[in-house]
C-alpha cells in the first residue's frame, strides 16, 4: 500500500491545527499586550490633564482672571519640549494667552475632549502635530483649554505595532517549525509501524513493532500489539502441538481399526467373531468422536456460544449429580469418594459445561487415585475483599502434579505420561479452563500434600457479556 504524501497525512493536519492553535493564541495575548500598554499611556495622559485643568480652574476661582492668565504665562514658558498646550479665550474664543495662537477647529465630544492638528510657524514643511485637549468653561463665559502633543504616543503606537508585527511573524514561524518537526515525528512513528507490519504480513512472523524508550502513547500501542503478536504466535505453536498431538492419537486408533477390518474381512471368521470385530469397531469410533468431541466442547466454552443458556445454577447440586455418577467407579477402584457441601451457592453460568467440567476432575481423580486413597469435593463460601465468593474443588490423594507441570497439563493433548497408553486423550483439564474463562472463574492447581487439589473459584457476581 503507498504511503499517503505528508501533506495529505493526519499528522500534517495536526501540524496545522497545532500551528492555528499557537499563531491564535500568540495573537491575542500581542493584542492584548498592546492594548493594556497604549491604553495605560492614554489614560495616564487624561489623567495628568484632568487634574492639571482642575488645579487651573480653583486658581481662577482663587485669584480671577489675572491669577489665571499668570500661572498659564509661567506654565508655558517652562514647556521648553512644547508637549504641553494652554489656552485661555475670552467668551468669543478670542486668544488671551498660552502657547496656542487661537482657538482650535474640531468637534468637542461628551466628555469636553477636542482633538485636532498643530503646525509650527518657524517649520514650513514640518508635518502637523496632533494634539488632544480637554475644554472647561470658567465664570463670566471665558474658556480654559489644556491638552498634550499626542506625536511621542502615536510614535510609541507604532513602533509598538511594528514590534508586535515583528513577534507575530516569529511566533507565525517558531510555530510551523514546531508543527511541521512535530508531524514530521508522528509520521516518522507511523511510518516505521507501517513498515513492520508489512514485514510481518510478508510472513516475517517473528517481527515486532518498535518500542523506544520513551514510554509514550505510540510505545503502549506498539507494546499492546507486540503483546497481540506474542499471544498469536503462542495460539500458533499451539495448533501445531495440537496438530501433532491429534496426528499420533488418531493416528494408532485408525490404523488399528483398519486393521482389524481388514483382517477379518480376509479370512472366514464365524458371526460371532464378526460381531466382536464390529463391537470393538464401535469402541474404537467412540473414542475418536469423544476426542472430537472434546475438542468441539472446548471451542464453544472459549468462544461463548453457550452464552444464551446461562442462568442461575446450584452448584452443590451440581456437585452431587457428579458424585453420584462416579461413586460406583470410586467403589469398584476401592476409592474413597466423599461430598462436602457446607453451603448451597448458586453461581451464574450454563449447567451442562459445569457438569461437564465436575466430570472431568472427578474422571481425572479417580483415574490416578490408587486404591484406598481418597478423593473428596467441596464446596463452600470464601470471603476476601471483595466480599464472598463460591469455590468447588476436587481434591485427591494420588501422584499429583509437580509444580513446574501444572500450568503446561491445562493445554490441549498435554499428557505428562510419555507412553500415553493410559485410557484418555489430554483434553480433560484443557476444558476445565475454558469452562473456568467462559464463567470468569479462576482456576487454581495446588499441592494437597499427597495429591492435587483442583479450585474453581467463581466471582460474587454474574460474569459479563
Amino acid at each position: 500500500m503507498r504511503a499517503p504524501r505528508f501533506i495529505h497525512t493526519s499528522a500534517a493536519r495536526l501540524g496545522l491545527v497545532y500551528l492555528s492553535i499557537f499563531v491564535t493564541s500568540a495573537a491575542a495575548l500581542l493584542a492584548f499586550v498592546y492594548w493594556q500598554t497604549a491604553g495605560l499611556i492614554e489614560r495616564q495622559t487624561e489623567a495628568t490633564v484632568d487634574a492639571e485643568i482642575k488645579g487651573l480652574a480653583e486658581q481662577y476661582d482663587r485669584f480671577g482672571l489675572a491669577g489665571l492668565i499668570q500661572v498659564v504665562q509661567e506654565r508655558s514658558a517652562e514647556d521648553t519640549s512644547g508637549t504641553s498646550l494652554y489656552l485661555v479665550a475670552d467668551p468669543t474664543y478670542g486668544r488671551l494667552t498660552g502657547n496656542l495662537a487661537s482657538w482650535p477647529t474640531g468637534a468637542i465630544d461628551a466628555e469636553g475632549w477636542i482633538t485636532f492638528d498643530i503646525t509650527d510657524p518657524e517649520r514650513e514643511r514640518a508635518r502637523p502635530r496632533r494634539a488632544r485637549a480637554v475644554v472647561f468653561a470658567l465664570s463670566g463665559g471665558f474658556h480654559l483649554l489644556v491638552g498634550r502633543v499626542m506625536t511621542e504616543h502615536i510614535v510609541f503606537r507604532r513602533r509598538l505595532i511594528e514590534a508586535i508585527a515583528w513577534s507575530l511573524g516569529i511566533a507565525v514561524a517558531l510555530g510551523l517549525i514546531g508543527g511541521t518537526l512535530f508531524s514530521r515525528n508522528i509520521t516518522r512513528r507511523l511510518n516505521a509501524i507501517n513498515r513492520k507490519s508489512g514485514e510481518i504480513i510478508s510472513g516475517k512472523l517473528g517481527e515486532r513493532l518498535p518500542v523506544s524508550p520513551a514510554g509514550d502513547e505510540f510505545d503502549s500501542v506498539a507494546q499492546r500489539f507486540n503483546e497481540v503478536l506474542d499471544q498469536l504466535q503462542r495460539v500458533m505453536d499451539g495448533m501445531r502441538q495440537v496438530t501433532d498431538n491429534i496426528a499420533h492419537d488418531l493416528r494408532t486408533p485408525l490404523n488399528r481399526l483398519r486393521s482389524r477390518i481388514e483382517v477379518n474381512l480376509l479370512k472366514n471368521s464365524d458371526p460371532a467373531q464378526y460381531r466382536q470385530v464390529m463391537e470393538e469397531t464401535i469402541a474404537e469410533a467412540d473414542a475418536m468422536l469423544a476426542t472430537f468431541n472434546a475438542l468441539l466442547d472446548i471451542a464453544k466454552a472459549e468462544s461463548g456460544s453457550q452464552g444464551t443458556e446461562t442462568g442461575p445454577v446450584d452448584l452443590a447440586e451440581t456437585a452431587e449429580a457428579a458424585c453420584e455418577l462416579y461413586q460406583p467407579l470410586a467403589e469398584e477402584k476401592g476409592i474413597i469418594l466423599t461430598l462436602d457441601c457446607s453451603t448451597k451457592p448458586t453461581v451464574w453460568g450454563n449447567r451442562h459445561l459445569l457438569s461437564q467440567a465436575l466430570a472431568n476432575l472427578l474422571d481425572n481423580a479417580v483415574k490416578y487415585t490408587p486404591e484406598g486413597a481418597s478423593v473428596v469435593v467441596a464446596v463452600q463460601n470464601r470471603k476476601d475483599s471483595n466480599g464472598e465468593y463460591p469455590i468447588v474443588s476436587v481434591a485427591d490423594t494420588g501422584p499429583g502434579i509437580p509444580a513446574e507441570d501444572r500450568e503446561r497439563v491445562l493445554e490441549r493433548f498435554v499428557r505428562l505420561e510419555g507412553s500415553r497408553s493410559t485410557a484418555g486423550n489430554g483434553l480433560g483439564l484443557s476444558l476445565v479452563k475454558a469452562v473456568a474463562l467462559f464463567h470468569g472463574a479462576k482456576l487454581s492447581l495446588d499441592d494437597n500434600a499427597p495429591g492435587l487439589k483442583v479450585t474453581l473459584a467463581f466471582p460474587n457476581r454474574p460474569p459479563r457479556r
